[in-house]
This record gives C-alpha cells, sequence and structure tokens, in this order.
C-alpha cells in the first residue's frame, strides 16, 4: 500500500505527459503542472466523499477493478497520444462518481486554484480520472473490496488533506464532497494559518530587533551634531514600520466571495430538510440549479459558446418550474428559508448574467432565456 497516495499518481505524470496534457488543452505546460498538482488531491478528496456515502465504496471499487489491470496501458494511452479516448473514459468515470453537479464543482474549483478556465479543468479531469483510479487500484494491496477502498482512501486522509490546495478546499466546502475529510481538513487549514501566524510574529520580531540594532549602532557612532542621531532614530522606524506592515500584520481569514453556489451554505436555522415538500427536496433543487447556472454561464465566451449554453440554461429553467409548482405548498416559515437561500447567491448570478450578456453577440441568442430565469429567481426569493 502506499505511503502517499497523492504522491504516487503525481509521480506517474512525467514532463512528457503534462505536455501532451498541455498541448491536447492547448495551455501552457507550466500552468498544465499547476492545475495537476490541484486536479489530483481533488479527485482523491471527492472519492473520500463518494466512499462515505452508501454503496459509494462499492462504486469505487468496481470502477477501480475495471481500470486497475489496465493502469500501464492507461498510461501509454496518455504517453502515446491517445488522451482523447482517455478523456472519455474519464467523463464516464466522473458522471458516474460524482454526478453532474459534483463533477462540475470540481471542475469549478480545481480551474479557479490554477488560473484554467472551467472546460479546460473539466477536460483535464477526464483525462487524469481513469490515471487516478488506476493508481488507487494498484496500491490496494490487491483488496479491492469496498472495505479495501474505503480504508485506503480512509487511510490517505490527511495526505490528501495536506495537499489539497487552499483555493480548492474553500471552493468544495459547501458540496459535501470534502465532508468525510472531517478534521484532516481543517487541520490542514489550521497549519497554514498558524504557519502564517508564526511568519508574521518572526517578522515582527525582526523588526524590533532591527530598530533596536540601529538605536544602538547610532548610539555607539554618535555623531557630533544631534541631528544625524536623530536620522539614524528616523530611519529604524521607518524600516520596523514597513517590515511590520508588510510582514506582520495578522492574518486574516479567508472568505470565500460571496454568491458562488459550491460556497453558500444557508443558515444553521434553516435546515435543507424543512424545504422537502412532496418528496422533492426544494433547497437541494435550487442549490444544484444555482451551481450549474455559475457553471454553464462561465463557460460562455462568445455565440458559438451561448449557442451551446442555450440547452443547459433551459434545463436549469425546467429545474425552477418544478419548485414553483410545489412552492405553493410551502409554509410561511419555509418561504423565508427559500428566500433566505436563493437572495446570498443572486448578486454573484446577475453578475454573470450581466457579464455575459456584454459579449458581443450573446445577448441576441441568450437574452430571453436569461431574462426568463432572472424571474423565476426573482419571484422564489420574494
Amino acid at each position: 500500500m502506499a505511503s502517499n497516495l497523492v504522491s504516487y499518481i503525481a509521480q506517474m505524470l512525467t514532463p512528457d505527459m503534462i505536455a501532451r496534457i498541455a498541448s491536447m488543452l492547448g495551455l501552457d505546460s507550466s500552468k498544465v503542472q499547476g492545475a495537476v498538482a490541484a486536479a489530483v488531491p481533488a479527485l482523491l478528496a471527492g472519492l473520500t466523499g463518494v466512499a462515505a456515502q452508501p454503496d459509494g465504496a462499492q462504486k469505487i471499487a468496481d470502477t477501480a477493478r475495471q481500470q486497475g489491470g489496465s493502469l500501464d496501458n492507461l498510461i501509454g494511452m496518455l504517453s502515446g497520444g491517445d488522451q482523447t479516448s482517455l478523456a472519455q473514459s474519464g467523463s464516464q468515470i466522473i458522471s458516474s462518481l460524482f454526478g453532474a453537479s459534483n463533477g462540475s464543482a470540481l471542475a469549478n474549483a480545481v480551474g479557479g486554484a490554477s488560473g484554467i478556465d472551467q472546460r479546460a479543468s473539466g477536460s483535464l479531469l477526464a483525462t487524469l480520472a481513469p490515471l487516478v483510479m488506476g493508481g488507487l487500484a494498484r496500491q490496494s494491496g490487491g483488496d479491492l473490496s469496498a472495505n479495501g477502498i474505503a480504508g485506503l482512501l480512509a487511510s490517505q486522509k490527511d495526505n490528501i488533506a495536506a495537499a489539497l490546495p487552499p483555493g480548492v478546499r474553500e471552493m468544495l466546502g459547501g458540496t459535501g464532497l470534502l465532508g468525510s475529510l472531517g478534521a484532516s481538513a481543517q487541520s490542514a487549514a489550521n497549519s497554514a494559518t498558524q504557519a502564517a501566524n508564526q511568519a508574521a510574529r518572526s517578522a515582527a520580531a525582526s523588526a524590533s530587533a532591527a530598530s533596536a540594532a540601529s538605536q544602538r549602532a547610532a548610539a555607539a557612532a554618535a555623531p557630533s551634531s544631534s541631528r544625524n542621531w536623530l536620522y539614524w532614530v528616523i530611519a529604524a522606524l521607518v524600516l520596523a514600520g514597513l517590515l511590520f506592515y508588510l510582514f506582520g500584520r495578522p492574518g486574516e481569514p479567508v472568505t470565500p466571495q460571496a454568491g458562488t453556489p459550491e460556497q453558500v451554505t444557508p443558515q444553521a436555522s434553516t435546515p435543507a430538510e424543512s424545504l422537502t415538500v412532496g418528496g422533492i427536496d426544494v433547497g437541494q433543487q435550487v442549490r444544484d440549479a444555482m451551481a450549474s447556472l455559475q457553471t454553464t454561464l462561465t463557460g460562455v465566451t462568445d455565440a458559438a459558446s451561448a449557442t451551446a449554453a442555450v440547452p443547459k440554461l433551459e434545463e436549469v429553467s425546467t429545474g425552477l418550474d418544478k419548485v414553483t409548482g410545489v412552492a405553493g405548498q410551502l409554509s410561511a416559515g419555509q418561504k423565508a428559508a427559500l428566500a433566505a437561500l436563493i437572495t446570498p447567491m443572486m448578486s454573484t448570478i446577475n453578475g454573470l448574467f450581466d457579464k455575459v450578456l456584454a459579449i458581443p453577440g450573446v445577448s441576441d441568442v441568450l437574452k430571453p432565456t436569461i431574462d426568463g430565469l432572472k424571474a423565476k429567481l426573482a419571484a422564489l426569493s420574494a
């Protein structure tokens, strides 16, 4: 069994493979290298979340069993330039294990942390997914049972949490994919905060020491003029202030951008189950709709991509129609909870609407659909 599963899988991806992936995505190799460093632990973190679900570990085990015996073939496909077939296989894996909403959340998180667009990060995840599953199977020690896979992932939680970039951890915080990492993810975040605070304290101490040393030096080399001594003191104070400004301020907690569906969670006083009506989880329907909206709108860059986005936006509109259909059965308290769920997300969604409609040629394609979505969301949040 691997001592560090993240490192084992990352080591399979040689510079030549990274270059081939970069060529496929049309990106610089250095940027893809950074994206891979985020994607591998993100996929493994997602798998730990799936493994914690009923029958989730069995689904992972079945998928790993299919990929494990052909790991060398998978690596050969990537090295030999057959990335398209590999990506098609990976898309099926991601869809089967994570579903559309969480698969999009993973792509958004990896793209946001590495600076590549959502479409490229989705293709990257699809290309890497078969290799990650193959590596998981190879390092299972031959135990591809549900318990064996669950045990392997559980033993790797600390390594996965440590390798997960902070940006990815923040963007996936509201999806439930990181829930099984639990204390490991929090410990990694705390370690980063403690390191930053320690660096700040050290910098402040250095600034103080520099000030004291400067004063001692000024006193030891006291010139005949009191004005020269004053210059030394002023210079020391300026240096200390500059060092403290740059390094000594206490670290501020990182706050996710408001309105992102993956980041906005309902208040504790409005649990998701309180919004279940007629067997329909209205709250989850809305969260899925918001996540899909963000993913789809982010991928719109021109008239062609806007046309491709129309079916997805219409699918979101249909989902909101279902919510509207049962909204009349909600109690006053449930309606308030639904409004409280939607309202914080609207700033980001409306910003994306405006940004997309400002792209030349896009308004003619998407404005009717977007106007309809705005009206439905406004009615639900009223």
